[in-house]
Parts: C-alpha cells; structure tokens; sequence
C-alpha cells in the first residue's frame, strides 16, 4: 500500500541570513529551502510545532509531502536534511528537494513482521532476531510504499530470511543488488544450543564404548 502523501504548509521567506533566521525562530518558525527541479532555491519558513509533529512521528527524511507555500503554489517534495542546536537539540533548520511522481529515490523502508504464530521456530522457543528493522530501497516517489511485510509462516530454529526471501512491493527494489542480505533470522533458545551439544557428546561416548 502506497503511503498517503501529507500536506505541510509552509511560507515563502523574503529575506536571508542569519538575522532573518533568528527573527524567523523567534516567531515559532524553522527556516528552510526547497531546491531541485530545474527550479531556483525558494526560501521557506516552516511552524515549529508541525516540523517536530512530523520528526516525533519517524521516518521524517523518508516521508514524501505536498509543501504548500503561501503565495508560491505546491512542490512535491522531500526533506533531505535537518539541522539541529548543538546544545538544545531542536531544529533551526530544513532542506527540502523537489520531486516529480515519477523520479526515482532511494528511501529506507520499514520492515513489518507477521506470522509469528505460524513460525515452528518461534513455538519452539525460538527469537526472532531482526537484524534490518528499515532496508534501504530505489522506489518511485509518488508510490512509496509504507512498509515491507515479512511474512514468518513456515520458518523454524536456524533459518535465515535474506531480501530474496521477501515479496517487495511493485515497482521497488533493493538499493544493494551485489548480495542477498540479510533481513532476520530465528536463533536457538537460550540451553538449546547446549543440550544439543550435550546430545552430540553422549551419542559420541555411546558410539566409543561400543567400540
């Protein structure tokens, strides 16, 4: 499922600098550009309390929006950087880049995972280790999908679940094509791995006397 693309509004800023960036911050506003596109760099201010509504939600550097500047029109865009205080931690300020629908770009995407009541594995004691919760993929921005579904159904102790092993969305793919990573894997419960040894052991002392 394509993720709905979110409005944020913005206004055009006339004037640049460092001054107009402390008068903006003390108006409750973060300064910003948009770029890209063909188009010149257009100043922005953004409402601070809507830039951090969206960084507290996640993903913010991976989420498309339709940036409606005052005056100015709507720009497809996406964030491409924030900076923060050093000491407060809070933004003061934000780049955006234009997109077209059908420009290609690579995002990290989050990996949801389901099935684990299906998953031998797991009954058995086992722990899903996730050793990739986002995986890096090239997708078309107006249809970023909203996750990745990993589906556990059928994966027991010891099996590993690399990209390859997973149904992506249509018209993605992942950014690293050299290797078939790895995604998650369900490891042993804590003594099982011991009592298998424990096993080997007694079968090889059985097989000794014997002898």
């Amino acid at each position: 499922m394509a993720r709905t693309i979110p409005d944020f509004n913005a206004m055009a800023r006339a004037r640049t600098g460092k001054g107009a960036a402390r008068q903006a911050r003390r108006q409750g506003l973060v300064p910003g550009v948009v770029y890209g596109g063909g188009k010149d760099p257009q100043p922005i201010n953004v409402p601070f309390n809507r830039l951090m509504k969206y960084l507290r939600a996640g993903h913010f550097l991976s989420t498309l929006f339709r940036l409606k500047i005052d005056g100015v029109g709507e720009e497809l865009v996406i964030a491409r950087e924030v900076q923060r205080d050093v000491v407060k931690d809070l933004p003061i300020h934000v780049d955006f880049m234009r997109l077209k629908e059908s420009d290609r770009i690579e995002l990290e995407i989050p990996v949801e995972f389901v099935g684990e009541e299906e998953a031998p594995g797991l009954k058995r004691g086992g722990t899903l280790v996730v050793v990739r919760p986002e995986v890096e993929l090239e997708v078309t921005a107006g249809n970023i999908p909203d996750k990745i579904v990993v589906d556990l159904s059928g994966y027991d102790i010891g099996d590993v679940i690399t990209i390859s092993k997973v149904t992506l969305p249509e018209g993605t793919e992942p950014t690293i094509k050299d290797r078939d990573f790895v995604i998650a894997n369900i490891s042993a419960p804590s003594g099982f791995a011991e009592a298998a040894a424990s096993e080997g052991e007694e079968g090889e002392a059985g097989e000794e006397s014997e002898g």
